[in-house]
């Protein structure tokens, strides 16, 4: 499935199970809000307006991951995700707001000791009712959320979670008032405040995390290694590393190569990397590797090194050392292989001069640039033209 296409049925899921979500909170809050007043109940009261909290964030939930799982563009190369990762902060903080109102208000109630009057048994099966109904919306949020890769949309089901934990301490609490100890109830209005804090405290915590580009978990982290290192072509994997982007995965890596392969082979060889990279981890959305000859895991930045002469100036020094030699004058063709911080040279010729073996005249050769520090293995080769 195109990219595309696969990110807008992902949007569609997300938009309906929010929906059905905000419909479900709007219900049960309705139904908390007018019992607990109607009885008395501090803590039937904080759970209503939680659950009517619930509906503010299914809206931000639904614009955020609309924008946030756009297609990347020229101002956007790597797409919309951090829109999610800030939305998932909002509602983080949106939770401790909550929390912080809910067990305030509570605590000054049981310390003013006001009276809580039995709820009856209708107001405690409306509790119950919400239990479920929040219990139900959580479990399938949280199997979009994780059908789809949406750390936003998990966050919002634990939010839901957390209007059922909540609901639970809550029939606690009118149970034992029911029972005649009324003080239970501003107790678990309380223990409410503290669950939804919890719940918040946790999304801000895991936001910043990938706002600051916090890699993955290591188990993650070295099942791409393993995935990577077994490609056929592929002598080793390092400096890989991982960022969360929203819902999506990025990874750049370096990929050892045998040292001598052309170009276009290694190049390949990175190519079928990535492609078994993406089918083991759908969550991957941009893969960039490097190749290398050679392994320089934990060595000093090439670009921070003095560096090597390049082919035209590689060219032009040798022409200097070899321009009288007939099988410099007849090359065919000139491999250069950058290794070891120095140049191997491969020379390939066509025909030698008469009287001439192969070691003669790479000997010749190898006598000539031996003041070029630069020059590492020197070999010749005939044989039928390169093209």
């Amino acid at each position: 499935m195109p990219a595309t296409e696969s990110r807008h049925r992902q949007t569609r899921e997300a938009h309906k199970v929010t929906l059905i979500g905000a419909v479900v909170d709007f219900v049960v809050g309705m139904a908390k809000l007018i019992a607990g007043l109607l009885v008395g109940s501090a803590a039937l009261v904080a759970d209503g307006i939680h659950s009517f909290s619930d509906i503010v964030t299914d809206v931000f939930v639904i614009a955020a991951t609309h924008f946030g799982r756009q297609a990347p563009d020229s101002d956007h190369p790597y797409g919309h995700g951090r829109i999610e990762t800030l939305a998932t902060l909002w509602l983080g903080s949106v939770l401790i707001f909550v929390a912080g109102g809910i067990a305030w208000a509570s605590l000054s109630r049981l310390l003013d000791g006001e009276p809580v009057p039995a709820p009856g048994g209708w107001a405690i099966a409306i509790a119950l009712a919400a239990l479920l109904a929040k219990e139900w919306i959580y479990h399938y949020t949280l199997r979009v959320a994780r059908r789809i890769g949406s750390r936003l949309l998990e966050a919002n089901a634990w939010h839901s979670r957390s209007d059922a934990l909540s609901t639970l301490v809550v029939l606690v609490g009118l149970v034992a008032a029911q029972a005649g100890i009324g003080w239970m109830d501003a107790v678990a209005a309380i223990v409410v405040g503290i669950m939804v804090g919890q719940v918040g405290g946790k999304l801000l915590w895991d936001s910043s995390q990938e706002l600051i580009d916090t890699a993955l978990p290591l188990a993650d982290r070295t099942a791409l290694q393993t995935t990577a290192e077994s490609t056929p072509g592929v002598r080793g994997v390092h400096d890989l590393r991982t960022r969360k982007l929203g819902s999506d995965v990025l990874l750049d890596l370096h990929i050892v190569v045998p040292p001598r392969v052309t170009v276009s082979e290694a190049h390949e060889i990175g190519n079928e990397v990535t492609r078994r990279l993406r089918e083991a981890f759908p969550s991957l959305s941009d893969v960039t590797f490097h190749i290398d000859p050679e392994d320089d895991a934990g060595e000093t930045a090439h670009s921070l090194r003095p560096g090597l002469p390049l082919r035209d100036d590689v060219q032009r020094r040798l022409d200097a050392a070899w321009h009288d030699l007939a099988v410099w004058q007849h090359r065919v063709d000139l491999d250069l292989h950058y290794l070891d911080d120095r140049i191997d040279v491969s020379l390939y010729v066509d025909s030698l001069p008469a009287d001439t073996t192969l070691d003669q005249a790479a000997d010749m050769l190898r006598l000539r640039v031996d003041r070029l520090s630069w020059v590492g293995r020197l070999r010749l080769w005939q044989g039928p033209g390169r093209g």
